[in-house]
């Protein structure tokens, strides 16, 4: 079984402090997926349009991705254009251009509908929704929102949080989906809208996982050099649900694991613009900054 993810693929325009790229691959289904493909096998469903570069395309499938649900449509790929300064927690976005994305209706192909895992990336929550009733009784659900979403379309996302396992947010939307200024407050918040877990990402600062009888706090993977950090949350989510896919058990103890190694692939995406650290690491590279890291959070 295999791992489905529902989400964008994009051409990202990025700028930092430490340097930019025009039209580089990106998407939060870009990241997930060569983030998860490291421990199982993943399946994409998204929309591309018909400039979207082949060369990304034989990239994706390099890293085991199954394509079969990347729709090419007639028009232009959904792209992204932002600039951080030395804060790189806040991006200014300079044009968002949906384009083919605006009118994006994910089918969810035969093959894919008993996915083990299903991850709703940060699209609209009535496709969150709609991707929900297409697919049959996956082992675990997760979803990602963001600050749009919550601000437009509160009550739908309300409504997909009663039908999945593990809502993922970073803290400013925890905040704004709770109105509660403190984290803890609000993590427990969220959980009483219905998922079992809830992981609240504090970029730098960690990660927060919260359920029913527990919270547990994980440091950010210590780093010398951050070039972007553009899909570092959806890479972090690739990372826990590749490793939950790839251990297969769900219990909090797995979960705790996988949020660690959800922050190692994390820390290889911000080292480079787009997913090129990604693209040229491997799992044994991957499990020595993990031993790493156990040995800089071990007292």
């Amino acid at each position: 079984m295999s791992i489905l993810v529902v989400g964008s693929v994009a051409l990202d325009s990025v700028q930092t402090p430490f340097g930019k790229v025009e039209n580089a691959l990106g998407g939060s289904a870009t990241y997930f997926s060569v983030a998860a493909g490291f421990f199982a096998p993943v399946n994409l469903v998204a929309v591309v349009g018909e400039d979207f570069p082949e060369r990304h395309i034989d990239f994706l499938k390099k890293r085991g991705i199954d394509l079969k649900g990347l729709k090419i449509k007639s028009g232009s790929t959904f792209r992204w254009k932002g600039k951080y300064g030395y804060d790189l927690s806040n991006p200014k976005t300079i044009y968002t251009h949906l384009n083919v994305f605006e009118k994006f209706s994910p089918k969810i192909p035969p093959e894919y509908e008993r996915s083990d895992i299903v991850f709703l990336a940060n699209i609209d929550p009535e496709l969150q929704g709609y991707v929900m009733k297409q697919v049959k009784k996956p082992g675990l659900t997760a979803c990602d929102t963001m600050n749009y979403w919550i601000t437009n379309k509160k009550k739908a996302l309300l409504k997909t949080l009663k039908k999945v396992d593990m809502f993922l947010l970073n803290e400013a939307e925890a905040r704004e989906l709770t109105g509660e200024s403190n984290l803890l407050k609000a993590g427990k918040a969220i959980l009483s809208f219905g998922p079992k877990k809830i992981i609240i990402k504090k970029g730098e600062h960690g990660v927060l996982l919260f359920s029913s009888h527990s919270v547990f706090s994980a440091p950010a993977y210590l780093l010398e050099t951050i070039n972007d950090p553009t899909g570092a949350g959806d890479t972090f989510a690739g990372g826990l649900l590749g490793y939950l896919r790839k251990s297969g058990r769900f219990s909090e103890s797995e979960i705790r694991k996988g949020i660690i190694y959800g922050t190692i692939m994390a820390s290889y995406a911000v080292e480079d613009f787009s997913v090129r650290k990604l693209g040229n690491i491997s799992y044994s590279d991957m499990q020595k900054r993990y031993y790493s890291y156990r040995q800089l959070t071990r007292y």
